[in-house]
């Protein structure tokens, strides 16, 4: 499908130009004349991009782009252009800012690069998974936090990341990476707790062709593909005793060989590890070298927990929420006080992942709305997580309810729920969208993102 622009204009001759001149540049169209019918076309037409005037009849200046910035790319309007604001409108999170009149060719060109780069920042947020979980905050033990990542950053040290599940290790290693020398590099994780010992030689170091049966072919390791960069060893106390004292030897000599090979190869990779063991504990029972502990913890930074940064919950929450609802193509929403309390006063021992699936599960509860109450976020419990209820809106009249035990993911809840909605109304696209509460357009593109035809 096309992308969708929305025209928000109160000049009705501008209006109907810009949206007949980028109806014929293949775009999907619609307009608003004001800052309210906005808002309303935005629920409903689920625009990628929102082109916005300055002043309008009921909204002046950047409290409209403050608004949406988060959730779609916004190229702003205005006829009384200066340095200042678009100085600021950029600062506020606009994509691009033209002045009036405007050059169609121009307008085009902005529109197709705030919409690609959008695209771009998309799929690199799905790339890094979880990686941006945790370095959203401004608490004390945050700001130290970055605090001590920029004056670790800048040297060569071996770092020791230490944290519970959850609370962001990964993306302090790749801060880590960012604020080094080193970070035009490569950075390359390894997840010890997936890769067999068996494998973990082979795809850490590398093999030559006849190594074993099946390798056909010279393989470079991991630490080849981390070069000059950063080698992340994600929960290093899950490796096995072999592992350990091969990755010893790295340490203490940068050098390392392939498997079957009879020669040594060099590393430069700067090493950074990570765990949510007590390492230096485990050294003591005797589960882990000791002599390896000790050169991975040269620099030890500890993640601070979830519970420790209360402070931090509100942010988090928000952030989460607003991408998500960009995501799925919905206008903004936000938590009510009683809610956010009863984020602040939980202790969250899955930390900030756990945080982010009570909002995404929340954020399916409430649907088309805007406020998130305490009905959404639920009883929060350190135990199994109870069977949550996810039934059509009450309008609807219907009386079943789509069960999903324990902490299903917010995609898996969106596709049962919506191939329930297609099986009970016959694929009928326009009564599903009907009963989910928002536009035919959107339900069109959950139904392609889920593979539903």
């Amino acid at each position: 499908m096309n992308p969708s622009v929305l025209v928000v204009e109160d000049d009705p001759t501008l209006n109907r130009l810009l949206v007949k001149e980028l109806r014929k540049a293949g775009y999907e169209l619609d307009s608003a004349s004001s800052w309210q019918e906005a808002r309303e076309r935005i629920a409903a037409f689920a625009p990628n991009l929102v082109l916005l005037d300055v002043n309008l009849p009921d909204a002046t200046g950047f409290g409209p782009l403050s608004e949406i910035a988060g959730t779609r790319p916004v190229v702003m309007l205005t006829a009384y252009g200066s340095v200042h604001q678009a100085v600021e409108a950029m600062r506020l999170g606009a994509a691009d800012y033209l002045v009036k009149p405007v050059n169609l060719d121009e307008l085009e060109l902005v529109i197709r690069g705030a919409l690609e780069r959008s695209r771009l920042q998309a799929q690199s947020a799905l790339a890094r998974g979880d990686a941006g979980l945790a370095m959203i905050g401004e608490s004390a033990a945050m700001q130290m936090l970055r605090q001590t990542i920029r004056e670790v950053g800048a040297s060569d040290v071996t770092v020791l990341i230490q944290g519970e599940s959850g609370s962001g290790k990964e993306l302090v290693a790749q801060a880590l990476h960012s604020a080094s020398r080193r970070r035009g590099e490569s950075f390359v994780a390894v997840d010890c707790c997936t890769l067999q010992e068996a494998l973990f030689e082979s795809e850490l170091f590398g093999h030559e062709r006849g190594a074993f049966t099946g390798a056909d072919r010279r393989k470079a390791g991991l630490i080849e593909a981390a070069a000059h960069g950063t080698l992340f060893l994600d929960e290093i106390g899950e490796a096995g005793p072999a592992i350990q004292a091969k990755l010893l030897r790295v340490l203490e000599t940068g050098r390392f060989r392939h498997v079957g090979a009879t020669t040594d190869l060099r590393s430069d990779a700067r090493i950074v590890a990570a765990t949510n063991r007590n390492l230096q504990q485990r050294s003591r029972d005797g589960q882990f070298r000791e002599d390896l502990y000790y050169r991975l913890s040269a620099f030890v930074i500890q993640v601070p927990p979830l519970r420790d940064r209360r402070d931090d919950i509100d942010l988090l929450a928000a952030h989460f929420i607003a991408s998500r609802r960009q995501a799925q193509g919905l206008s903004p929403a936000w938590l009510m006080p009683d809610a956010l309390a009863r984020l602040v006063a939980y202790d969250w021992p899955g930390n900030v992942r756990e945080l982010r699936n009570v909002i995404e599960r929340a954020l399916i509860l409430l649907g088309p709305g805007e406020a998130i109450g305490p009905a959404h976020i639920g009883t929060l419990d350190s135990g199994s997580a109870p069977a949550v209820p996810v039934a059509p809106p009450a309008t609807q009249g219907a009386t079943d309810a789509l069960m999903l035990q324990g902490e299903p993911t917010l995609e898996s809840i969106e596709r049962e729920y919506l191939g329930s909605l297609l099986k009970k109304y016959g694929g009928n696209r326009r009564k599903v969208a009907e009963v989910m509460g928002v536009s035919e357009r959107t339900a069109y593109r959950m139904m392609d993102r889920h593979g539903y035809k």
